[in-house]
């Protein structure tokens, strides 16, 4: 038995669980990889690593902008160089004044391992059913590749941290008329997909590498591709190989979604790059492809988190709440977590967001 359960250690679902757990309240985070973070993401290959998903933080609010500086001081985030924007004649052109970029030294994923600290998380476990008991909890079913039976874990309240298509996915089939508001909310909410092709060069390709002006180039309209980064470039090893993370465009990724083999679409972004920057950039020693089904929330909600009382406690909570942004994902892990304490009587009060990142780094 567990006060809560959050399902989904995603930006969110990492935030909820702190502010719960240094409220006094017993966490326990199920989610269905085997790493966290969510879009949070950094696949390791040849000795080195790439982030797939977000690319790097920046400091949209006032939530990113102290959560990037305690990293910034704990050395797991630094700065990192403005890209270039390629325009409609083919031609690239500097960035214009944003916000200063961050990446992780050793990945992205290294915020999520921080914002982890101290809490119990069900690594690779998938939650395939909730429900309501007759003693006032919520039932968990939880499938893992570890135990040849479905876990079930039990919880006086549940966090749903998790893309609105799969919050729905768990809820729908409770079929409680107290849920009918709650299910027409999640209904509304729509994603964006995108594909991301990770290219791993020859070490004796280094010097052509090193001869390229930009870091990064972002892509807008263009029917295939979103964005290109030399992902080598945010670690601090010289001697790592040249490292390419492609990303489509939602049009592109709507197309070729629910293709099987992604291969060949990985192929297809590479030979893109290659006619739009340089022609041997489509001759990888190694191509890695991943599909984000759920990559940015185009339809969001307006509310910081989705709240009901019945059938029992339940939130839903996610960077579909409030926007698309790293920003709103802190913003409404907070939230549910207020909310949440709210609906369990707690009487400690949930800390700042400041005196959580204290306890953490």
């Amino acid at each position: 038995m567990k006060d809560v359960v959050v399902i989904g250690a995603g930006i969110a679902g990492l935030v909820c669980a702190q502010q719960l757990q240094q409220a006094g309240i017993m966490v326990t985070l199920v989610e269905k990889s085997k790493g966290l973070g969510g879009r949070l993401a950094t696949r390791r290959l040849m000795g080195t690593c790439a982030d797939h998903g977000v690319r790097y933080l920046a400091a949209q609010g006032d939530r990113t902008q102290r959560l990037v500086q305690v990293l910034c001081r704990a050395g797991i985030l630094q700065p990192w160089a403005k890209q270039y924007h390629h325009d409609t004649n083919g031609s690239l052109i500097p960035a214009p004044d944003a916000l200063p970029h961050y990446s992780a030294v050793q990945g992205i994923t290294a915020v999520a391992k921080a914002l982890a600290t101290h809490l119990e998380i069900l690594r690779g476990h998938r939650a395939i059913a909730i429900a309501p008991t007759a003693r006032r909890t919520w039932n968990v079913t939880v499938d893992s590749s570890a135990s040849a039976e479905p876990v079930r874990v039990e919880a006086k309240a549940l966090v749903l941290a998790i893309p609105a298509p799969q919050a729905l996915d768990l809820l729908e089939p409770v079929a409680h008329p107290g849920l009918s508001t709650l299910l027409a909310k999640l209904r509304s909410v729509e994603f964006d997909p995108c594909i991301s092709a990770i290219a791993h060069y020859a070490a004796a390709q280094k010097a052509a590498f090193a001869e390229i002006p930009w870091n990064a180039v972002s892509f807008s309209g263009n029917p295939t591709l979103s964005w290109i980064s030399i992902d080598s470039r945010k670690r601090l090893s010289s001697s790592e190989a040249p490292l390419l993370v492609v990303q489509s465009s939602a049009d592109f990724a709507k197309r070729h979604l629910n293709t099987p083999d992604l291969q060949p679409i990985g192929s297809q972004l590479m030979q893109c790059a290659a006619q739009l920057l340089l022609p041997w950039l489509n001759s990888p020693d190694l191509l890695q492809v991943h599909r984000w089904r759920y990559a940015f929330a185009s339809r969001s909600r307006p509310e910081c988190c989705l709240s009901i009382a019945e059938p029992l406690p339940l939130v839903c909570s996610g960077d579909w709440c409030g926007g698309n942004q790293v920003e709103d994902a802190l913003e409404s892990g907070l939230a549910a977590a207020d909310e949440i304490s709210l609906r369990l009587g707690n009487t400690l009060p949930t800390p700042s967001f400041d005196q959580m990142l204290q306890h953490l780094l």
